[in-house]
């Protein structure tokens, strides 16, 4: 179990909440996507209704500490605003005499947004004395952003040191949805692995292995795993420092019983070019000279029918390079096969959140993680800093549970 904002009394107290506000600009400083700050209303909101003054801490892109201008949080403050359905004040630095001024100001139920905590160079190093200059300004710690729960920094981890700490309704979610996947799951238990690198997903592999009942590959990695079979895969992405790896992980997948489903068909091009000449060929017919850019119709099929009876899915990667056409193809078909189950859906992070929101299916699964990076290392089985901090037993945090 781990503590919630749920299990605080909010009137009358200032409440710091970590939100992960990153959201993309224009040259203009508008906001071309507010996904991020939408899905943390309900943990703002919450705040509000309960009678407490809000206090909203995020970093906007990398100023490397220094103020920048241009990832100043200012341009989000009337989005903001906008979306609350009330006024949010503005502090210009996160710490000190002008936050204080602003936070000191509020009252029940009123808003404010920090400065860009990254301007900075103390939060990234998780200084202790920026972490208590953040605490200052605060009665509670609340985060909800599971999107850098992985990193150690003062305002998602050092903070706790000093106040209590509660997880906001997005995190919660996040930690519920991927902890039942690795931990829990209903089964069986399917995990659909995409993406470029087989580097990239080999700890979430090996952890994976030892949950699932059936690991299906597809993307650029699948090709590493080919090779390794002894395939001639042409011109395709191969990461031959990886081959020996690969067969180990089939290996594995044997002894212990579980299935590793790889493609048996695949779609080629000379290039990744839309409007290209394609092929779909047998995984043993490549040419010499073309690359695999997708699943094939039978490797679909035989997803499909592996997928048909799971009761938890974790999808993470693309099945091809599904930015360009026709190779979007296999991506498109497992969104459709997602939102067709009668199961637990999970879509985690990176690339596949963009491909499920590009097919215009992410409101059709169970749950679209939000982090990237904290995802995989969540699937890997790691302790992310951001998310000990909820069930850590200090007595001094006693003063915050609700009676």
């Amino acid at each position: 179990m781990f503590r919630t904002i749920r299990d605080i009394a909010l009137s009358g107290r200032k409440v710091l909440v970590r939100v992960d506000f990153n959201v993309p600009l224009d040259e203009n400083r508008n906001i071309t996507d507010d996904t991020r700050i939408r899905m943390a209303l309900p943990t703002l909101n919450h705040i509000l209704d309960n009678g407490g003054r809000l206090v909203i801490m995020s970093h906007l892109g990398r100023p490397k500490g220094a103020v920048e201008p241009k990832y100043s949080l200012k341009p989000l403050v009337a989005h903001l605003s906008k979306l609350l359905g009330k006024p949010v004040q503005f502090a210009e630095d996160c710490i000190g005499d002008k936050a204080a001024s602003v936070v000191n100001s509020l009252k029940n139920g009123e808003v404010a947004m920090l400065e860009n905590l990254r301007f900075h160079k103390e939060e990234e190093k998780n200084d202790p004395a920026f972490a208590k200059a953040l605490a200052a300004l605060g009665d509670i710690f609340v985060s909800d952003a599971f999107g850098t729960a992985h990193r150690a920094h003062a305002s998602t981890a050092g903070i706790a040191d000093t106040l209590p700490a509660y997880a906001g309704f997005l995190m919660e979610k996040e930690i519920n949805y991927l902890g039942k996947v690795t931990t829990s799951p209903d089964r069986p238990l399917v995990a659909i692995m995409g993406g470029a690198k087989v580097s990239d997903k080999i700890l979430v592999i090996e952890n994976l292995l030892d949950k699932v009942d059936a690991l299906l590959i597809g993307g650029g990695m699948a090709f590493t795993f080919l090779k390794a079979q002894g395939y001639n895969i042409g011109k395709s992405l191969c990461e031959h420092d990886k081959l020996e790896l690969a067969l180990s992980l089939i290996e594995k997948a044997k002894n212990s019983g579980r299935k590793i489903l790889l493609p048996t068909d695949v779609v080629t091009a000379a290039e990744i070019k839309e409007g290209v000449p394609t092929k779909t060929l047998d995984i043993s017919k490549i040419p010499e000279n073309e690359l695999g850019l997708d699943i094939g119709p039978k490797t679909i099929e035989a997803f499909a029918a592996e997928l048909k009876g799971a009761k938890t899915v974790l999808w993470n990667g693309p099945m091809g390079v599904f930015e360009t056409k026709p190779f979007d193809n296999g991506t498109r078909k497992i969104a459709e096969l997602l939102t067709s189950l009668h199961a637990i859906t999970v879509v985690g992070g990176g690339d596949s959140v963009a491909a499920i929101e590009q097919m215009g299916a992410a409101d059709k699964v169970s749950h679209v993680s939000t982090g990237g990076g904290a995802c995989l290392e969540f699937l890997e089985g790691k302790t992310l800093p951001g998310i000990e901090i909820f069930s850590r037993n200090i007595k001094e945090m006693a003063e915050g549970a609700k009676v």
